[in-house]
């Protein structure tokens, strides 16, 4: 798995902590509201403790209680069902949540080499995080275990209240009718006798700080010093200092923010949402999420209890105060005060009230275990019951219908277990699960018995000293159990997130990966796409990495997060993917990842990315069907067609030969016209004869010489009509002002499909005498001259040139439309042929022959100049043609060759005649 910024001990305790209601009165949240925050919500980032607690346990030893943070939450009186954690609007919200964490630019990422392969990935999946922290907050309460019912209750009134000892009785009054009336199903408390704890608010900004004090020394009189705050806030006025910094501990747990890729409505922490979506109504307002699954937090007042659904509707409102972020009235001060309020309620009422709870709850297990547990131990032998080995859950005599009623042995035993393990105390409360453990297998209340034995594997883990080892098959037990036989996935997921976390911290991290992949399913893309990765990263951490096994499994992920609507997360493994699949020889599987990058580049509006993804998948070794190279063309030229807006794009198809380009300069002379045969051996239509070649240029040096009275110039050149790749290419070519140059390009289709050319145009870039080089121009083509070959699946074209004033010439590549059939189905047995046409450009870059001359050429591969489309064009000249009549003969040095260039260098400027 991916490296997280918590140790594994601090994931696991955090993920169990004691809960904490808040009801406030009207006056009190007008007070906090003026720094735009609920009760709850202010003390939130205060809710780690900075020291140490301690208890005693039923033994009387003392326990160290470290780094303890308690959750804060508002009541909400809504009836939460017990899926709730899996509903339509918490799945939609923990979409969202993984939406709006990517990876950032420029993050750290882990370089692995393992063999051939050097791999880079993200270091850390923030977005994994994020899921994993908002469901397991999450979690709805269970009658199966108490860890998430509250423990105790603040009770919050503003000591502007004219009466607030009346205020105080009305809260706890209300408290007592929710949770012993019946009336409503959530929330769900610990106990029966919730501590309450008497907090009294004063506003330093408007208050009497005289009247607060005497109102709190009647409150230690009436609930004692231990039972009771005072929390004095709102020192800073509108009259501080403009420029004083204050931090704002609360934008990581309130923040809102646009979510990207448009999803269309502010993200807020799930934790300060949670008690609204589960409120009814909720619903109504996630109903127009564009990823269409299946069909703001609310105050703690009294009035709120009722109103969790209109605070929704109606947003965030936010109170009148000062201008700022959160927190706009409080001073560092009142910071220290609401984190000195958070350490007196924990260690003087919270950790006493628990230690209390522990005693009782032991002293009644040990005076009610005697008789009764040996009277259900004899009864279960009379009848033949025995105990169910843990393992053992193929055949259930009864699956998750079993209740027990609250005052049960068995339920006692599992509330102090809870107990012992929110306060630290994991041996005690291993103890108390194994015993628990055992009594609901033996009466087959499965749903009872998963939760003993996943709390006690993760109590054996978090004992100081490791005392005994991780039991990994009480957690792969509970996931069978909470899966396959309480059809809870909740659950379920809540065991292999925490079960992997401890397997990866051992160095385990096959038995992670294995872990994850079982909880894969297909009732959640979303999770089965996020536990894929994390499998992969499994995988690639090994001692020995699984390379292909970790590309394997983020392909599988890519595929699920794809079809969560995730579409950057999708991209992105697939990309990591990709390093372990190019240029492997599957191709196959290379094109497959290729096509499905380029459809989410370009869904992304990443065009560049798209058409480079969608180039691989055309190559010259494609092995796919010509029915899917046809699709990979559809899209391939959709995406060029829409890049090509503003500009010619780069096509690679089809395949070009820059070698076998030929150049001719001048006007072409036929083999054959009538009864006259040109006075030349050069034709584009024949092949080049390098025994020809070197005769001419024989003959042409003898003719120079006798020009130059026997004496051959040291610049003498041989004349060169056609250029090809055999010819000596290492000079600039002279072409003539008005006399065409004429370029034949090779073509070759690599697919099975057919692809046809049109409207080809040279490419070129000129330089006149004295002037800056030109931007790229091209030449239209209106009669092109096409030749096939059907044996190679070759097409030749060849360009005319035709250039009017003298400088340097470069031919930088062709022009074209390339047109491609698509057969659009209207209706049954109707169809359209619809074409796909696309212009665009293709470079001719002509590489020269390889040199081996020197020892640096011959260990190096280095490569000559080729300057055969690099023409200078010099100015008109003058042409002269011989031509033999029939029976006719002169002396091989007699005979002229018929460009007007060679003429005008040897013997100067002369008449132009077409035939001479």
């Amino acid at each position: 798995m991916a490296q997280c910024v918590q140790s594994v001990q601090e994931f696991v305790q955090d993920s169990f902590v004691p809960m904490v209601a808040v009801l406030c009165s009207e006056e009190a949240e007008r007070v906090t509201r003026k720094n735009k925050l609920g009760f709850a919500e202010l003390l939130r980032p205060f809710c780690r403790l900075t020291s140490e607690g301690h208890i005693r346990d039923p033994n009387n030893q003392m326990q160290v209680v470290k780094n303890l943070r308690i959750c804060v939450n508002n009541v909400v009186t809504s009836p939460t069902p017990a899926s709730a954690a899996s509903s339509p609007a918490l799945r939609r919200l923990l979409n969202d949540v993984v939406l709006s964490c990517q990876p950032q630019e420029g993050a750290a990422t882990n370089v692995i080499t393992a063999g051939d392969y050097d791999l880079s990935f993200s270091a850390t999946t923030p977005w994994f995080e994020a899921y994993r922290e908002n469901f397991l907050q999450s979690m709805p309460a269970s009658d199966h275990e108490f860890l998430n019912h509250y423990l105790a209750c603040l009770l919050v009134v503003s000591s502007t209240e004219a009466v607030p000892v009346e205020q105080f009785l009305k809260l706890s009054q209300e408290q007592h009718r929710v949770q012993h009336s019946g009336e409503y199903t959530n929330p769900k408390w610990f106990i029966p006798n919730t501590l309450k704890y008497y907090v009294l608010l004063h506003d330093m900004s408007e208050g009497d700080e005289q009247r607060a004090d005497s109102v709190y020394e009647d409150m230690k009189q009436r609930y004692g010093h231990q039972g009771c705050y005072l929390l004095k806030l709102n020192s800073r006025t509108s009259s501080a200092e403009e420029d004083e910094q204050i931090p704002d501990p609360w934008s990581q747990y309130l923040h809102r923010n646009t979510l990207q890729n448009q999803v269309g409505r502010p993200c807020v922490s799930l934790l300060h949402l949670l008690p609204c979506l589960l409120a009814d109504g909720a619903s109504t307002s996630l109903d127009s999420h564009p990823l269409q699954l299946d069909p703001a937090s609310s105050s703690g007042s009294l009035h709120a209890l009722t109103a969790a659904n209109a605070e929704l509707k109606k947003g965030s409102r936010e109170p009148e105060g000062p201008a700022g972020g959160h927190g706009a009235c409080l001073t560092l001060n009142d910071h220290d005060h609401i984190r000195q309020f958070i350490q007196e309620f924990t260690f003087r009422g919270l950790l006493p009230h628990v230690e209390k709870n522990i005693r009782q709850l032991n002293d009644q297990l040990v005076s009610r275990k005697g008789l009764s547990r040996s009277l259900f131990t004899a009864t279960k032998k009379w009848f033949g019951g025995g105990k169910v080995p843990e393992k053992s859950i193929s055949e259930p005599k009864s699956t998750c219908g079993l209740l027990y009623p609250p005052e049960a042995p068995e339920l006692q035993i599992r509330k102090m277990a809870d107990l012992c393990f929110l306060v630290q105390h994991y041996e005690l409360a291993y103890s108390c699960y194994h015993t628990a453990k055992k009594d609901f297998l033996s009466d087959q209340a499965m749903l009872y018995a998963a939760g003993a034995l996943e709390m006690a594997a993760v109590s054996a883990f978090l004992q100081p000293g490791a005392p005994r080892p991780y039991p990994a098959h009480y957690m792969d037990t509970a996931i069978q159990t909470y899966r396959d036989v309480c059809k809870n996935m909740v659950l379920a997921e809540r065991c292999a997130l925490l079960s992997a976390e401890i397997l990866k911290s051992q160095g385990k991290y096959s038995e992670a990966a294995t872990l994850l992949i079982k909880m894969t399913s297909e009732d959640s893309d979303l999770r089965s796409a996020l536990l894929l990765e994390q499998a992969a990263h499994c995988f690639i951490n090994m001692r020995n990495p699984m390379v292909r096994k970790f590309a394997f499994h983020m392909i599988l992920a890519g595929h699920r997060f794809s079809k969560a609507g995730q579409r950057r997360h999708a991209l992105r493994c697939y990309c990591q993917a990709m390093q372990v699949y190019k240029e492997r020889g599957w191709s196959l599987a290379e094109d497959h990842i290729n096509f499905t990058i380029g459809r989410q580049s370009f869904t992304l509006s990443q065009p560049e990315n798209a058409v480079t993804a969608f180039r691989h998948i055309l190559t010259n070794d494609s092995r796919q069907t010509a029915t899917q190279q046809g699709a990979f063309l559809r899209e391939y030229l959709y995406v060029y067609k829409v890049t090509a807006s503003t500009f010619l794009p780069e096509l690679p198809l089809p395949c070009i030969h820059s070698s076998a380009t030929r150049v001719y300069f001048g006007h072409e002379r036929r083999l054959a016209e009538g009864e006259k045969q040109a006075a030349t051996h050069v034709s584009l239509d024949q092949e080049y004869d390098q025994d020809t070649a070197a005769m001419w240029g024989h003959l042409e040096e003898q003719l120079v010489a006798a020009a130059n009275r026997g004496t051959v110039p040291a610049n003498f050149q041989p004349t060169q009509c056609c250029l090809n790749s055999q010819t000596d290419n290492l000079r600039h070519p002279l072409a003539v002002a008005e006399e065409p140059i004429i370029v034949e390009v090779t073509f070759r289709n690599p697919l099975k499909v057919p692809l046809a050319l049109s409207n080809l145009s040279l490419l070129w870039r000129f330089s006149a005498d004295g002037a800056s080089p030109s931007q790229d121009r091209t030449t239209d083509w209106s009669a092109a001259e096409v030749i096939t070959n059907e044996e190679t699946v070759s097409v030749g074209a060849r360009l005319r040139l035709l250039p009017h004033a003298t400088g340097q010439l470069h031919i930088v590549g062709v022009v074209r439309a390339l047109t491609h059939s698509v057969d659009v189905l209207l209706s049954p047995g109707q169809q359209m042929l619809d074409l796909m046409v696309v212009r665009g450009r293709q470079d001719l870059k002509i590489r020269g022959p390889r040199l081996n001359q020197t020892k640096e050429d011959k260990m190096l591969i280095r490569h000559g100049l080729d300057l055969r489309l690099d023409p200078i064009i010099t100015p008109p000249m003058p042409l002269m043609e011989l031509l033999l009549k029939q029976n006719v003969s002169f002396g091989c040095g007699c005979v002229a060759l018929g460009h007007g260039s060679f003429l005008q260098r040897h013997y100067g400027d002369q008449p132009r005649s077409p035939h001479a």
